[in-house]
C-alpha cells in the first residue's frame, strides 16, 4: 500500500516488523510488542535514524542493518534474544511539567 491513515491493525496482525529507523514507527512497533528489525538509510545525512537502531540493538529490543544485510539478517536472526521494550509513562512527565510551572 502507497498510504494508510493507520497501521495499528497490521502491527497487531504481524508476527515480525521491518521498519526503517523512524521513531514513530520504532516505537509503535516496540509498544505493540512486535519483534522489529530496523533497516538503517546510509544515505541521510547526520544519520540520527542509525544513532536510534543502535540505542535500541544496545538495549536489546530490536535487530538493525542496512539494505545490503538485510537477507543476511533475516537468514540469522534469533529474536528470542530481543527484550520487550518497557510501556512508557507519561504521567512522570505531567508531574514533572506541573511542578516546573508551578500548579503542584
Amino acid at each position: 500500500f502507497r498510504f494508510k491513515d493507520s497501521l495499528a491493525e497490521d502491527l497487531r496482525r504481524a508476527d515480525l516488523v521491518i521498519s526503517h529507523a523512524g521513531a514513530g514507527s520504532c516505537l509503535e512497533t516496540l509498544e505493540e510488542g512486535k519483534p522489529l528489525i530496523v533497516v538503517t538509510n546510509e544515505k541521510l545525512m547526520d544519520n540520527h535514524q542509525l544513532e536510534l537502531a543502535k540505542q535500541l540493538h544496545r538495549d536489546g529490543h530490536v535487530l538493525y542493518c542496512n539494505c545490503s544485510t538485510l537477507v543476511e539478517t533475516l537468514q540469522s536472526m534469533d529474536l528470542s534474544t530481543l527484550k520487550p521494550y518497557p510501556p512508557g509513562q507519561p504521567e512522570k512527565f505531567a508531574l514533572f511539567l506541573d511542578k516546573v510551572v508551578g500548579f503542584q
